[in-house]
This record gives C-alpha cells, sequence and structure tokens, in this order.
C-alpha cells in the first residue's frame, strides 16, 4: 500500500494545504520567490500535515483552524530542509537541485529564514497561546539541532547519546509537535493529546533512523541522491555507530574523516563493511523497538478512522526498511 492510499481520504484538505503552501511563500523579490517556489515544486511526502489533520479528528476538528497549524507546520519542516542542504553542502534533494546549489548559500539560509517568518506569521491567526508556546520551542529545539549537526560533522568523539538526540530534534520533535498541535487546533482532551504527542515523538524516531538506514541500503533512484551522503559529509548515523564497535572499521573510518568531504571510493568501501557487520539488522531492531512504543501509544486512543490511519503510517514506516 502507497502511503498516499493510507490517507487518501483527507485529498481535499491535503489540495487545500498545498495550495495555501504555495501562497503563503508568495515573496515580492523574484531570487526569493524562484527559490520558495523551487523547494515547494520539489514535493515531498507532507506527513507533517497528515499527522496534524489526523490528530485534529480526535476533537472538534475545526476546519480552518487545524489547516493553519498545519500549513506552519509544513512550512517549518521546508526551511530546515534549505538549511540541512546548506549543512551538509548538498547539492541534490529529492533527485532534484538544491536551492543552494542552484544559487549559493546565502540565498538559500535567506529563503530558509524566509520561510521560517512565514510560518510563524501564518500560525498568529491561530488564537490558542499553548499552540505558540508548542511551536516556540520547537523551533529553539530545532535550531539546537542543526548546531549540534554542525558540530558532530566528522566528530569521531560523540556518542549513542548525543546521536539519539540530535534525530530527536532533526526530526522526531516535529513529528511529535505535529500530532499535538493538531489535537490543540480540535480542541482534544489533553489526554488524547499526551497520547498523540508520545505517538510522534516514537514515530519520528523511528522514521529517522529508517532513514539513515535507507543511506546505506538504499538505490541513488529510491533516494534521490547518491547512497552513503551522510557518512560523505561526516555525518555519523545509527548503522556507522554499531559498526564502529569493529575496531577494524573504526580505523577505516577515521582514514576516511581525514579528507572533507569524504571521497567517494571511501564511502562505497565502508557502506560494504557496515552491511557485511550486521549493524543494519541492529539498526532495524531499534527503529522496530520505537515503532512499537508508538503503537502502544496509539492503542490508548478512542477507536476511530484517524487511529486506523495513524496506525498504517507507523507500520508503513516500519516497512520501508525492507
Amino acid at each position: 500500500m502507497k502511503l498516499t492510499t493510507i490517507y487518501s481520504h483527507l485529498r481535499n484538505d491535503m489540495s487545500n494545504i498545498e495550495k495555501d503552501l504555495e501562497k503563503t511563500i508568495e515573496a515580492q523579490h523574484s531570487i526569493l520567490q524562484d527559490a520558495s517556489q523551487q523547494l515547494l515544486k520539489a514535493g515531498g511526502k507532507r506527513i507533517r500535515p497528515v499527522f496534524v489533520l489526523l490528530s485534529a479528528q480526535f476533537g472538534k476538528n475545526d476546519t480552518e483552524r487545524v489547516k493553519r497549524a498545519a500549513v506552519a507546520l509544513e512550512l517549518i519542516h521546508m526551511a530546515s530542509l534549505v538549511h540541512d542542504d546548506v549543512i551538509d553542502d548538498a547539492s541534490l534533494r529529492r533527485g532534484k537541485s538544491t536551492i543552494k546549489a542552484q544559487w549559493d548559500n546565502r540565498v538559500a539560509m535567506y529563503t530558509g529564514d524566509y520561510i521560517f517568518a512565514r510560518s510563524l506569521e501564518y500560525i498568529t491567526h491561530l488564537n490558542n497561546l499553548e499552540a505558540h508556546h508548542v511551536l516556540s520551542e520547537a523551533i529553539v529545539d530545532m535550531c539546537l539541532g542543526e548546531i549540534e549537526q554542525i558540530r558532530d560533522q566528522y566528530n569521531l568523539d560523540q556518542n549513542l547519546r548525543d546521536y539519539l538526540r540530535r534525530i530527536k530534534r532533526k526530526t522526531a520533535l516535529l513529528i511529535s509537535v505535529s500530532c499535538e498541535l493538531g489535537a490543540l487546533a480540535g480542541e482534544a482532551d489533553p489526554a488524547i493529546q499526551f497520547h498523540l504527542k508520545r505517538f510522534g515523538y516514537y514515530v519520528g524516531m523511528a522514521f529517522q533512523i529508517t532513514d539513515d538506514i535507507l543511506d546505506f541500503t538504499g538505490t541513488e533512484k529510491q533516494l534521490g541522491k547518491p547512497a552513503g551522503g551522510d557518512l560523505q559529509q561526516g555525518n555519523i548515523t545509527l548503522p556507522v555507530f554499531f559498526a564502529r564497535e569493529n575496531t577494524d572499521f573504526d580505523e577505516r573510518l577515521k582514514e576516511a574523516f581525514e579528507h572533507k568531504p569524504v571521497s567517494r571510493a571511501d564511502v562505497e568501501t565502508l557502506i560494504q563493511e557496515i552491511k557485511a557487520s550486521g549493524a543494519i539488522e541492529r539498526s532495524k531492531a531499534i527503529a522496530d523497538l520505537y515503532l512499537k512504543k508508538a503503537l502502544e501509544a496509539l492503542d490508548q486512543l478512542p477507536q476511530n478512522r484517524a487511529r486506523k490511519s495513524l496506525r498504517q503510517i507507523a507500520e508503513y514506516i516500519g516497512r520501508r526498511n525492507y
């Protein structure tokens, strides 16, 4: 089953959100307009708006309020992608040129900042102080995550706790907030908000670990960029942590990290060693543990169509490994 099939009943809502995204990022400056539109047209899963829409269905589901939360969260995600591409010196995203590749780092950073600002402007119409507090805290933590990602590039002294905190801030946090804000916008019961927030966090952790696994197991066509891109840019992910338990691999990694970025030849060699080490299977097991916790949180929610869809999305995320 395709991801879009799972939430096909949200097609009209998602279409309205897409129209609002396009309208919201309109800019008077031609370069800013072109760069923002390029990012929007690159597409994406739009999974965060989906989580907002589904979570709101556990409450009153006020259409306009929920749409505003969904659009604001997707704009924040889009802005973070632009910044990530600068940090990673990435030339491709989803098989298309990044903003920093087509223009330069300065244009990319200002485009990301502009989209961030538009998201904050858009969310002001959501008249809920708690929602503003949740969103502002999320943005602060995401910025800390970006700084940590820069700090930890080519850093061989980091540990597993550093990695888990980084992916929490990079990915899990915004998915968790998507569920929480959807429930807030829908005025769901506080207990339901709590369980949805936990569900989003655990799904987000599994989602990022799965992405980190796919960076080694996926094809360039699937990834939209060459495999091992994270490793080439000096980003140590979960499979690498496990593979480093082998001293020979660890020595080769240290030698490879002397070059920035890591050469493609070294990346290809290291990928094969990671696959042969059992690190992929061990990483999948960790992702599965997070998914199990997500489903346990989901079981605390009332039975409805939204809960069924959330379960199917979580299970889809788990199947992306295979």
